[in-house]
């Protein structure tokens, strides 16, 4: 098995990468960190083989983390996965050593696909070591396992949206009481309003969701969604 430790300052998605993690065979999630401090003292605990890294963590960037692991001689590897999709910020990622560089939002079949590519890096490292020696093939070998297809977006999400997204507002949903409007969603979500409409439209639409009106004294009425069990 991987050992893949999950690092984001919020709560939420780290849980759904993490759930993410878990569908995928040979992989599974031995800690989450929401901080740098916190990645730092798992790793030195517990040494992990894989680490799915935030750039925005509340006490350094996941860069400066990753230097921070390399100078006490923690030799994990990295992916990123960020909302940061500047480029000197990927370039900097790229010269620390980071084997992939996803970027917010993304499909799970995405981050599959890095994970699949990381299994077969691993898998030939470990074959190659058995031989001691590394040629030119073996080398290629170890180089092109980290070539990946990009993944098609998943069927049933219109253009711009994302899985982890869409399973963080059904969460919301399914775990409360009583409907929501999106005002409220978003708030519990921490998406702006415009966006957490634009998904809970596409959720309704799609039969996931039931949406009700809720009638004040004065004004248009409110529109409020509740989860439908399948």
């Amino acid at each position: 098995m991987i050992d893949v430790l999950v690092v984001d300052d919020d709560f939420r998605v780290a849980e759904i990468n993490a759930q993410y993690v878990g569908k995928v065979p040979g992989f599974r999630v031995t800690a989450r960190a929401h901080t740098a401090a916190q990645a730092l003292a798992t790793v030195a605990r517990e040494p992990v083989d894989l680490v799915l890294l935030d750039h925005y963590l509340p006490d350094r960037t996941g860069l400066e983390l990753v230097q921070r692991m390399r100078e006490l001689g923690h030799d994990s590897d990295v992916i990123m996965i960020t909302a940061a999709g500047d480029v000197e910020t990927v370039r900097a990622a790229m010269r620390l050593g980071a084997l992939h560089y996803l970027v917010k939002p993304f499909t799970f079949a995405a981050l599959r696909t890095r994970l699949d590519s990381y299994a077969a890096l691993h898998r030939t490292v470990e074959r190659v070591e058995g031989q001691g020696v590394a040629g030119q093939e073996q080398v290629d070998r170890i180089f092109g396992a980290l070539r990946t297809t990009p993944a098609a977006s998943s069927p049933g999400l219109p253009s711009g949206h994302s899985e982890p997204t869409t399973d963080l507002i059904c969460k919301v949903l399914h775990d409360a009481d009583h409907p929501l409007s999106a005002h409220e969603v978003a708030a519990r979500t921490g998406l702006s309003r415009s966006t957490a409409q634009r998904y809970l439209r596409h959720l309704e639409q799609a039969g996931r969701l039931r949406l009700t009106l809720k009638y004040g004294d004065t004004g248009r009425p409110e529109h409020r969604y509740a989860w439908v069990a399948p």
